[in-house]
């Protein structure tokens, strides 16, 4: 219920994460009680904490009118819930661009609200050369997966613009990526480390134990498959493999 909180700060947390991994009876027992509030338990280590995902229907579900009030988000149709559908899956995929980055449970990902929006922008850029060339060939897109039904409202908008005090104008692509990073860091998913290309942060292992379930959701792998995510270097630092334009 405390996503920041970590065994590694508070000693009765620690210890229900060792009896967790030794008693089987209390492992059972916290399934259970986890079933019944409708979570489902995905992880319990003490990097991690306690990982849990809600069920659908639980009260503890987050919906987007709820997501919408904690990142303060004017519209909530459902082409909006589409677009920041985008830019969660794009966070993932830069934040894990490789099957062993989800495996290697030592490995830190990092992500900035440029890179995010870059590469959002570069499958735009894909998805619009497809649908011109399936347009040529006479043959439209009727069976476009997901990624190909909302390029054209996130190109349309514009990356940055600044308001009259100096702040990311909340209707660009920049100022949603951002909102967005800021709720996986409320959530305990991500961590800032600096202000650099628009807010930089560094993946948690709550964020990794997530993005190990979404990474079976055809979604996710559309967005790998396009290309546009590639290994900075070996320490971790991510950036989008793309043109000079960020």
């Amino acid at each position: 219920m405390r996503p920041k909180q970590l065994p590694g700060r508070d000693v009765v947390y620690a210890d229900l994460v060792r009896r967790y991994g030794e008693d089987s009876a209390f492992k059972q027992l916290t399934n259970s009680v986890a079933a019944g509030l409708g979570l489902l338990v995905l992880d319990v280590s003490t990097q991690a904490g306690a990982v849990l995902a809600a069920t659908d229907e639980s009260v503890f579900e987050i919906k987007m009118d709820s997501y919408a009030r904690q990142s303060k988000i004017r519209e909530r149709r459902e082409t909006e819930k589409v677009l920041h559908g985008l830019v969660h899956l794009a966070t993932a995929a830069l934040g894990y661009p490789r099957p062993d980055d989800l495996a290697n449970d030592t490995y830190i990902g990092r992500v900035s609200v440029e890179q995010v929006d870059g590469v959002v922008r570069e499958a735009c850029r894909i998805l619009d050369e497809r649908a011109a060339k399936a347009e040529r060939n006479n043959d439209p897109l009727s069976d476009a997966p997901e990624l190909e039904q909302a390029w054209r409202a996130y190109a349309r908008r514009p990356a940055a613009a600044a308001t009259k005090d100096g702040r990311l104008a909340s209707d660009t692509t920049r100022g949603m990526v951002s909102r967005a990073l800021r709720f996986l860091a409320d959530q305990g998913f991500l961590v800032q480390v600096s202000g650099e290309q628009g807010g930089t942060y560094r993946t948690t292992p709550r964020y990794q134990v997530q993005v190990r379930e979404l990474a079976a959701d055809s979604a996710f792998e559309e967005l790998l498959e396009l290309g546009v995510v590639a290994v900075g270097d070996a320490a971790g630092s991510l950036r989008p493999s793309i043109s000079d334009t960020l």
